[in-house]
């Protein structure tokens, strides 16, 4: 008999060019009356968030700017995007920007519902709050995090050198707005580290201890879109030209989000939250780096469900059996990395920071869901794959 899946979607998403034309009629029809817009200030400087401010503007919609957040935001970003929340007298949040910005407003919309968690340290793991968060748009400057579709949000307590993940189906957004137009100001080292991101959900989620049918679907066909598209979208980026590889790498990613939110990820997430919090290195980096190392420390268990990942990468694995078919799943992914200039090695990573990282690692929300089970000392000898 199946168990019991549940399964945690967005209300409504829109998809393609020009989706953010649809956002003043979704606060309209709701009769919300001010946002508090949650950004950041590159996006802000560089005119990205105006793009969606200035279609508020044109339907007469009031708002208000929150953009005191910095890539793995920390607890006291949300803390001051509560206390932005009360004095603008906003009744909804447009969330504009990758992870950090979105993970922000999920912090605050969740508080602004549930008081009882404003010290934020609580919310980490599954919270048991009572209300869905303020109704929230989420539109993604990234392709990458999926944090627009995902019941997920991960905050940083600089005291402690950690990041924590909070869980929550009350935390996702109402709406999310996947317009690749609002993706084309994304630079090239961003996009690949993003979509590498991107591919690690996808490849994760499939992997995972919680892995089922319907999750299977979602992260076989990010895996397809991401493989085929993420060079392109590199390319695009290069030149300018935003194109068809950031269309696929919009939508591959949004669909990777919807697998892996619901079943969760595994060993490579908990080593990469551990290194963003000790050495600031950016998350898509971290996962990819580790990316090929968690694929090969899960084969043991998992070489079955690898190949179905070389297939979905578009390798013809006629003739193979499933070990040598993992093994051009792994091969394939060190190679996309390379590709698109993912760095093998950490900064500052030394012999003397191993233990720490390991105990950080596992104590990871994400940690148990790893489909093989891991020691600290194996934690240890994984981390040590990518001293420099």
């Amino acid at each position: 008999m199946m168990a019991v899946n549940r399964f945690v979607l967005n209300n409504i998403s829109y998809h393609g060019a020009g989706a953010i034309k649809e956002i003043p009629g979704e606060i309209k029809r709701r009769g919300y009356k001010k946002a508090l817009v949650c950004s950041d200030p590159d996006l802000v400087g560089f005119g990205v968030t105006a793009k969606v401010t200035d279609e508020l503007d044109a339907e007469g919609i009031a708002w208000s700017l929150y953009d005191r957040i910095k890539p793995n935001p920390t607890i006291q970003n949300v803390k001051d995007g509560v206390a932005a929340f009360k004095a603008s007298g906003a009744d909804m949040i447009v969330a504009i920007g990758g992870g950090s910005s979105m993970d922000t407003a999920k912090g605050i919309g969740v508080i602004v519902e549930n008081p009882e968690f404003e010290d934020v340290v609580s919310l980490e793991g599954v919270a048991d709050t009572k209300k869905h968060a303020a109704f929230t748009i989420a539109v993604p400057t990234t392709a990458g995090t999926a944090a627009e579709v995902t019941i997920n949000y991960v905050v940083t307590d600089p005291d402690k050198v950690r990041k924590f993940v909070c869980v929550d189906v009350n935390d996702i957004p109402d709406v999310a707005i996947v317009d690749p137009d609002m993706m084309a100001s994304m630079p090239a080292g961003l996009t690949a580290a993003t979509g590498m991101d991107a591919l690690t959900h996808a490849i994760e989620g499939y992997t995972t201890k919680g892995a089922w049918e319907l999750s299977d679907m979602f992260h076989l066909k990010a895996i397809e879109l991401i493989s085929k598209n993420l060079r392109d979208s590199v390319k695009e980026a290069k030149a300018g030209k935003p194109g068809s590889g950031r269309e696929g790498m919009a939508l591959g990613q949004y669909i990777a989000g919807m697998g892996f939110s619901n079943v969760g990820l595994g060993i490579d997430h908990a080593m990469a939250h551990t290194l963003s919090a000790h050495y600031d290195t950016p998350h898509g980096v971290a996962c990819a780096m580790l990316l090929p190392i968690a694929m090969e420390f899960n084969k043991p268990v998992v070489a079955n469900r690898l190949a179905d990942v070389a297939v979905a990468m578009g390798i013809d694995t006629k003739g193979m059996d499933s070990e040598s078919a993992a093994d051009a799943a792994i091969e394939a992914v060190r190679k996309l990395s390379f590709d698109v200039g993912i760095p093998t090695a950490c900064d500052g990573l030394t012999e003397a920071d191993l233990d720490q990282l390991a105990s950080d690692a596992m104590s990871d929300a994400c940690f148990p869901g790893n489909p093989r089970d891991a020691s600290h000392e194996e934690v240890v000898g994984l981390f040590k794959k990518i001293m420099g």
